[in-house]
């Protein structure tokens, strides 16, 4: 079952715990709100509402009030010495949709309990006793690294053009 609803001055296709972000609506997170704007409710039987369907709610928990990216406004009048910038954020209401509810039935008042979350297993939280097992590996590397030679740089003929592209 999905629903179009009308809110902020847009509309949104939403069915049930769909995540969306809208403009901002008043809520505190783990709060139930409700909008009674819907234009559609689809699904066996579509409702088209005109212009919204009667009886038709749809309810959503807010999970967080938050502000978007800054957005800068920036005008300038060239040689007149005239500049303008500001900035602004868009402040937004990230919804989980909860119910789809028709024929006036009201939403219940409390938001779903999430599910717990199982901790990780436990890592190994043994020390390391023999410490003396690194320190060969770390030698080993060193042993394994070839001394830089001189006689490579000294072979390379250096050319005088200098600056700027060679012609070939």
């Amino acid at each position: 079952m999905f629903a179009v609803i009308r809110t902020g001055g847009k509309q949104y296709r939403v069915a049930t715990e769909d995540v969306i972000r809208v403009d901002k609506v008043a809520g505190q997170p783990g709060e139930i709100v409700e909008f009674g704007e819907v234009l559609v409710v689809g699904g066996d039987n579509v409702q088209l509402g005109a212009p919204t369907v009667a009886g038709a709610t749809v309810a959503a928990e807010v999970i967080e009030q938050g502000r978007g990216a800054k957005v800068i406004a920036f005008k300038k009048r060239r040689r007149k010495n005239s500049r303008r910038k500001r900035g602004h954020r868009q402040e937004f209401t990230l919804i989980r949709i909860t119910e789809i509810l028709t024929d006036g039935k009201k939403p219940s008042k409390v938001a779903k309990a999430k599910p717990e979350r199982k901790p990780k297993p436990a890592e190994r939280t043994e020390p390391d006793t023999d410490k003396t097992k690194a320190k060969p590996k770390a030698k080993a590397k060193a042993a394994e690294k070839k001394p830089k030679s001189r006689a490579r740089k000294e072979s390379k003929p250096k050319s005088g053009a200098g600056k700027g592209k060679s012609k070939k």
